[in-house]
């Protein structure tokens, strides 16, 4: 069937495209409601700050080929099944799902490659799916221990979502540095204990007679190469880093002198796409599926929606994004 799809076609250039798609046998049509855009990595596609050459998600089968343009990209759209291929259990039609898919208004995609929404769950919120799973990893990757330090850098959606998940664990502070006041308003509402801009941040806070000073568990998630050495620079002994931005392009200068090797600090990078070696004894994908469908539930996750927009004024969407960060949290593209 025809359809209409969000293509980037060049540096800040994006234009809304007939497409076509028809459902194989053991595939399900589906006719979107929603989708959010990610504000960090699409705003590097966005600028052409993504390498060409890098495949877009080999783990994703709506995402395969690279990120040179022109390209269909976006992992958040929430919508209706409206059809099923002749293989495909009749069950399926009707059902509310979340798919890792480009924004458009119709898409192909197996069951198996669906996220059934939970009765109860808002398509708007289910759109936000994909960014309290990337939390929900981020979590499991850091793993916060009783009393410790913990400091986030930049509080947009991923970043306030981990930050709620974390809220929950018995720290000895949790702190958040983000540039913009009103994120850092929502930080605190979600249980940050401290919330302040990049220039107050000190080591010098945690400095004590027992010699512990220094951050124990530090995550970088504002999308600024400049942030991870701001993390290097109060991450204490044997502390961890762990890297949830994706830079793109962007170079980055990380001052790995002074007593970087001393303190034995550890930088880790976290992926949503993949588990971490260590929990696959225990961890599935299904079962993590299952803990961020919770954690979706549980976090107040539609009060970080600031702003939708139709699907054809995409065009005016990221240049709200690219243009107010201040103003523009999650948008979320609307098809109806």
């Amino acid at each position: 069937m025809q359809r209409r799809s969000l293509y980037f076609t060049g540096p800040q250039a994006v234009e809304v495209r007939e497409t076509s798609t028809t459902p194989s046998a053991d595939e399900v049509l589906v006719e979107t409601r929603v989708s959010a855009i990610s504000a960090g990595t699409e705003r590097l596609i966005y600028h052409g700050q993504a390498p060409s050459d890098l495949p877009a998600d080999e783990t994703l089968e709506a995402l395969q080929g690279d990120l040179s343009y022109p390209l269909r990209y976006g992992y958040a759209a929430v919508g209706e099944v409206i059809e099923t291929g002749t293989t495909v259990e009749d069950k399926w039609l009707g059902r509310t799902v979340m798919a890792f898919n480009p924004h458009e208004t119709h898409f192909s995609a197996e069951p198996t490659d669906l996220v059934v929404v939970p009765d109860g769950v808002e398509p708007t919120e289910a759109a936000l799916y994909p960014t309290v799973e990337t939390a929900t990893t981020l979590v499991l990757d850091g793993r916060p221990r009783l009393g410790e330090r913990v400091v986030v850098f930049g509080a947009g959606v991923i970043g306030l979502c981990t930050i709620g998940l974390l809220a929950s664990f018995p720290l000895s502070e949790l702190l958040v540095v983000d540039p913009i006041d009103s994120r850092r308003e929502r930080a605190r509402q979600l249980g940050a204990d401290v919330a302040m801009p990049p220039d107050e941040l000190s080591a010098d806070r945690w400095d004590d007679d027992a010699g512990s000073d220094g951050a124990d568990l530090l995550y970088e998630l504002s999308g600024q190469p400049a942030a991870l050495d701001d993390a290097r620079a109060v991450a204490g002994y044997d502390s961890r880093i762990v890297v949830g931005s994706w830079y793109g392009t962007k170079p980055t200068t990380l001052d790995l002198g002074g007593d970087f090797h001393r303190d034995r600090v550890s930088i880790e990078s976290s992926q949503v796409s993949t588990l971490a070696p260590e929990l696959r004894g225990r961890w599935t994908f299904d079962r993590r599926t299952d803990t961020a469908l919770e954690n979706l539930t549980a976090l107040p996750v539609e009060s970080l929606v600031t702003h939708r927009l139709p699907f054809e004024d995409a065009p005016e969407a990221y240049r709200l994004i690219d243009e107010r960060p201040e103003d523009a949290l999650q948008v979320l593209l609307t098809y109806r």
